[in-house]
């Protein structure tokens, strides 16, 4: 049984990305799935200097494998950016992503989440505001 996920927004700044609060997510089954939640803070995704200096952004929708223990053990393009650089970055920072597993039953599982990795130098309206 393949179990799908989608996580919140995963942010790239200027050295490091800071997973967003908030977003909606769910897995697909048969909805006894607490679905596996990503441990917050500084997250290990680096925004390309190249692209950075260029002032591009971008986003690219990645497939990551969340084992029963919180890693991430396989990692797909799901959706590119359009920037081989921004693409790698986000494939390379989301082996490092820790996460509470997912479980059914009372029972570790892994599972197949969703990640949206956005490449941006401005601030996001809503993350702005939780510091108000």
């Amino acid at each position: 049984m393949r179990l799908d996920c989608s996580l919140p927004l995963v942010r790239a700044g200027v050295a490091s990305a800071v997973l967003a609060l908030g977003g909606g997510t769910g897995c697909a089954g048969d909805g006894t799935i607490d679905q596996p939640a990503p441990l917050y803070g500084e997250v290990p995704i680096e925004y390309p200097v190249s692209l950075w200096d260029q002032d591009m952004e971008g986003e690219t929708l990645l497939r990551v494998r969340v084992t029963d223990t919180g890693h991430v053990d396989s990692v797909e393009v799901l959706e590119s950016s359009g920037h081989v650089a921004f693409d790698s970055a986000a494939v390379q920072g989301a082996r490092d992503l820790r996460f509470t597993p997912a479980r059914k039953g009372g029972k570790r599982i892994e599972v197949w989440a969703k990640v949206p990795v956005h490449f941006s130098k401005r601030p996001r309206p809503d993350t702005a505001r939780m510091g108000a």
